[in-house]
């Protein structure tokens, strides 16, 4: 398949948005589906769980990786990956001989190492800066509670302790910075099923500004970021991305915006609130609940969501699932089914009957999520494909070829405008199509 051609130089320019600072706007139209720019990473780290599975230079997924001589922990495609990951990989690699079970470096701490490696041997502008240089991005210094202060100060400690060898460190201030930075710009990397493959910089995506109501959105090749339009975009209109899950109603998204960007969205969808009746909906029922029990119920969910995502650290899996159904019982009594909380609580029991094999349990919870998610998710949602493609792959082990293959094209038909017609995810599902 012929691979699709690389955007025009010009089609963009970095311009000075209204009340948001630096953004990125079109100087040309860009139809739906069409690619707007790539990015390779400035740097990139691969998750630990996704070793040897995955390279760890290029991140390509395939068996029969080759393993490191030295330390047996990272896994690459053949000898040119490797070569070119080695002046990352020697940052950790005699570290995690020496240091053994007890190296555990978060991966904000990882990704920052490289950042500084990357910093040292790169100091000019790279092929990941054509708009945006790392040096320029935006630290909120300035609204950095005390609690994320101490984060970070951990995050330099850690640092310290387990980089020491191979790393000239900048004054504990610069360090401070660059963690800030880092937390307010880095990605992570998803697959084809949104699970957590790594964490990188890309500092040309990192100029684009969120919006609820986003016209691009940023799928990835391996370490490659490719930036698509999911709406039909105007000469002179600026290109928005979106930086959280859309998922929720107009006040969690803003918390969660001002929590790790410090900014409230001014986008029309948190302006008109249009959606969150329908994302908050309530049950018909004769005797219908008052206003404070659909407030409490409301607070309830949100603790129940942070209580949940605590225990996935020390809960195990059948633990998990009781807190999930016995709040999705509570929530039922006030909540309908399509209600974000209730939907939220059905992903995180899908995940769990996942985890444990429990195939037909995680088909339940799939198939009375998936309608909802299609109605509050905007058009050509990741969120959506990936769960077309879960129910479709849940659909082909439980031998329904027909409901399979009907799950997978959805999934594809998604796809073929978010990651482009010719990404190997794509090719994999259809391969998946062809052997079933």
């Amino acid at each position: 398949m012929r691979s699709e051609a690389a955007p025009q130089p010009g089609g963009l320019e970095r311009f000075v948005s209204a009340g948001k600072g630096r953004g990125l706007r079109a100087r040309r139209r860009y139809a739906v589906g069409e690619l707007l720019f790539s990015c390779p990473a400035y740097t990139a780290v691969l998750t630990v769980s996704e070793r040897g599975s995955h390279c760890d230079g290029c991140f390509a997924r395939k068996e029969g990786l080759s393993k490191c001589g030295r330390c047996k922990q990272a896994f690459y495609c053949n000898v040119e990956c490797q070569k070119e990951d080695w002046p990352m990989h020697k940052l950790e690699c005699s570290a995690m001989c020496a240091f053994g079970q007890n190296w555990n470096p978060s991966e904000t701490v990882r990704l920052t190492a490289r950042i500084l490696a990357k910093q040292k041997t790169h100091p000019g502008r790279t092929e990941s800066e054509k708009l945006l240089a790392v040096k320029e991005f935006e630290s909120h210094l300035d609204k950095l509670d005390n609690e994320k202060r101490e984060l970070i100060q951990n995050d330099i400690a850690a640092l310290h302790h387990f980089y020491s060898k191979h790393l000239e460190y900048p004054d504990n201030a610069a360090l401070v910075v660059l963690f800030a930075q880092v937390n307010c710009n880095g990605f992570t990397i998803e697959d084809e099923e949104l699970s957590h493959l790594g964490s990188a910089i890309f500092p040309d995506v990192a100029l684009m500004n969120h919006s609820c109501c986003p016209n691009v959105i940023v799928t990835y090749k391996g370490t490659l970021a490719e930036v698509r339009a999911v709406k039909e975009i105007e000469p002179g209109e600026e290109v928005f991305t979106s930086y959280i899950d859309l998922l929720y109603p107009t006040e969690d998204r803003n918390d969660r915006l001002r929590d790790s960007y410090f900014f409230n969205c001014d986008c029309r969808e948190c302006i008109t609130k249009e959606k969150d009746k329908e994302k908050l909906e309530i049950r018909k029922l004769n005797d219908p609940p008052s206003a404070e029990m659909v407030g409490d119920m409301i607070k309830y969910a949100r603790n129940v969501i942070e209580e949940f995502r605590r225990a996935k650290h020390y809960k195990s899996p059948g633990e998990l699932l009781e807190i999930c159904e016995l709040s999705l019982d509570k929530m039922g009594a006030v909540f309908e089914d399509s209600n974000v909380y209730m939907l939220h609580m059905m992903y995180q029991a899908m995940g769990v009957c996942l985890y444990m094999q429990d195939w037909e349990g995680a088909l339940r919870y799939g198939q009375k999520i998936i309608r909802p998610y299609s109605k509050h998710y905007p058009s050509y949602s990741l969120n959506v494909a990936s769960m077309w493609l879960k129910l479709g792959r849940l659909y082909m082990a439980l031998e329904n070829r027909t409901a399979g293959v009907k799950a997978l094209k959805r999934a594809i038909a998604i796809m073929e405008v978010a990651h482009g017609k010719d990404h190997p995810y794509i090719s994999e599902i259809k391969k998946e199509l062809e052997d079933h």
